[in-house]
């Protein structure tokens, strides 16, 4: 009315995933550091959402510039910057991160396109799973190239000591070919 009554009031606010919390704690036990949260919501919904989910930090009412700019920031202060997005506001800040991870399900093309990595669920679970994932494909490729690397020398020692044979090089050589896959097979093992 015109006395200033108000006669009503809408609030619109995004809800907290149910998982959230779990994911957070899951990120922290796969070695994650530090989580924030950039956002384009207002002051008192960001809070309200970092506190309910555990978050470190947070950053509201960022426009995609803003949120570039605070990548940039995160990666001087962290060195290696992962972000986590699914949306066109996205897309700068997921190119600037050390690491884009987009949202496949839910994700825009541009987020997809940009990204690093896609997930194709919108499930937050999987994105500790996939840390432990990459985490573990590093630690294989680096056992395969000690493995590969460490047998063709021993047979180059031998070879010129005079001890190996042409056969026995290219027989070591496809043993080590097949170790090395064997090995990164063990990839395939999705639970571990």
């Amino acid at each position: 009315g015109e006395d200033g009554h108000v006669c009503g009031l809408i609030a619109l606010a995004d809800q907290l995933r149910p998982d959230a919390p779990a994911v957070v704690q899951d990120l922290r036990a796969a070695g994650i550091e530090h989580v924030i949260m950039l956002t384009g919501d207002n002051q008192p919904t960001a809070r309200a959402i970092a506190h309910a989910s555990g978050i470190d930090e947070f950053r509201a009412e960022l426009r995609p510039e803003d949120k570039v700019t605070a990548i940039e920031e995160l990666v001087q202060r962290y060195g290696a910057v992962g972000m986590i997005g699914d949306g066109v506001n996205d897309a700068p800040a997921l190119a600037r991160a050390t690491v884009g991870i987009a949202m496949g399900a839910i994700g825009t093309d541009a987020a997809i396109e940009t990204a690093d990595i896609a997930l194709m669920s919108d499930d937050l679970s999987r994105l500790p799973w996939l840390i432990r994932h990459s985490k573990r494909t590093l630690r294989i490729l680096k056992q395969n190239a000690f493995l590969a690397l460490g047998i063709k020398a021993v047979f180059l020692i031998l070879a010129f000591s005079g001890m190996a044979t042409l056969w026995m090089a290219i027989a070591a050589d496809m043993g080590a070919s097949l170790l090395v896959i064997f090995n990164a097979l063990r990839l395939l093992d999705a639970k571990a």
